[in-house]
């Protein structure tokens, strides 16, 4: 079992930035692949960056690209999304998430542990 706490979140204004955290228990963080999701109200869980286990490989949304920044450090069992220049499309609720298997995917469906969630609120 692997339990996500995120933290981080806030309101800041357009162009402004801010880092998430997602701290995770278990000793099998080392070797899980992480990603960042998000929902805006009315809409569906989307796709915002992933990392593999050593960091060897990220991906990211096409909408966060050259902005966010995600990263992790194995010895803390902690993985970050560094935002920048945020626009107010960026409001959502942000969900950190861990994958079983190794690799990069952008489905939600193939994380299977998930974090309580953080409020990001970009005021324009």
């Amino acid at each position: 079992q692997v339990r996500l706490i995120v933290s981080g979140g806030g309101l800041v204004q357009a162009g402004g930035s801010l880092r998430l955290s997602c701290a995770a228990s278990g000793r099998t963080f080392s070797s899980r692949t992480m990603a960042w999701f998000r929902q805006a109200p009315g809409k569906e869980r989307q796709f915002v960056a992933a990392i593999t286990s050593r960091a060897e490989i990220t991906s990211y949304a096409d909408s966060v690209k050259g902005r966010f920044t995600i990263s992790r450090d194995n010895a803390k069992s902690t993985v970050y999304l560094q935002m920048n220049s945020l626009k107010p499309e960026d409001t959502a609720v942000y969900y950190c998430a861990a994958r079983e298997l190794p690799g990069i995917s952008e489905r939600s469906s193939d994380y299977g542990f998930w974090g309580q969630g953080t409020q990001v609120t970009v005021s324009s």
